[in-house]
């Protein structure tokens, strides 16, 4: 049975950081591509930040280049969200993602919330 699961969302004021990480267990995860995605209320889910399977390449949608970095330890199963300078605008529910071929695993979710 596949599992992710995320930990590390909360509150936080504008300006500051968060670090997300997700454990997976069930797969071999080094054959995975990870990815975090969020979703905000009322939007459709957008994927943020995508690494390949042995770390090596790493890619972010444009509204976050520059403040999130995504890692990843294949000796651990896990995959790392670190952010900062947080913007209200990052407020949103993150999702871990695991995908390999037609396989596409989903953690349950942590919320972010970026507020005075």
């Amino acid at each position: 049975q596949v599992q992710l699961v995320e930990s590390g969302g909360g509150l936080v004021q504008p300006g500051g950081s968060l670090r997300l990480s997700c454990t997976a267990s069930g797969l071999i995860f080094n054959n995975y591509v990870m990815n975090w995605y969020r979703q905000a209320p009322g939007k459709e889910r957008e994927l943020v930040a995508t690494i390949s399977s042995a770390g090596g390449s790493t890619d972010y949608t444009d509204s976050v280049k520059g403040r999130f970095t995504i890692s990843r330890d294949n000796r651990k199963n896990t995959v790392d969200l670190q952010m900062n300078s947080l913007k209200p605008e990052d407020t949103a529910v993150y999702y871990c993602n695991a995908r390999f071929t037609t396989q596409n695993f989903w953690g349950q979710g942590t919320q972010v919330t970026v507020s005075s």
